[in-house]
């Protein structure tokens, strides 16, 4: 990932309704969610769902897929594998082994 890609990333997650909206998305996994249901779990109106998502989209974190007549979206997960990645890239001095326990404890599932 390249830093102007970063910053995108960074910024359209740096807004407390798309930062939910994106872990939302995560929690639903490969299923993704229609728009919808997102707008009724965090109780948002469905037009300041669509603005968000198209930060979020623009950003590359979010992608869509049409289903009839809704719209379901999905995290891109790899994206954020690739930011994360950039954001470690330097972690811990050139020394990855100082990186280990905070890389286990990251990958670690409930």
């Amino acid at each position: 990932m390249e830093k102007p890609d970063a910053i995108a990333a960074l910024s359209a997650l740096a807004h407390d309704l798309r930062l939910d909206i994106f872990r939302h998305l995560t929690r639903a996994g490969a299923a993704g969610a229609p728009a919808g249901d997102i707008a009724r779990a965090l109780d948002i109106r469905p037009n300041t769902l669509s603005n968000n998502l198209t930060v979020l989209s623009a950003a590359g974190l979010v992608r869509a897929r049409r289903e009839g007549r809704s719209v379901r979206y999905f995290a891109e997960l790899d994206r954020m594998r690739a930011l994360l990645g950039f954001l470690l890239e330097d972690c811990c001095g050139g020394a990855p082994s100082r990186c280990q326990p905070f890389l286990a404890e990251f990958a670690q599932t409930d």
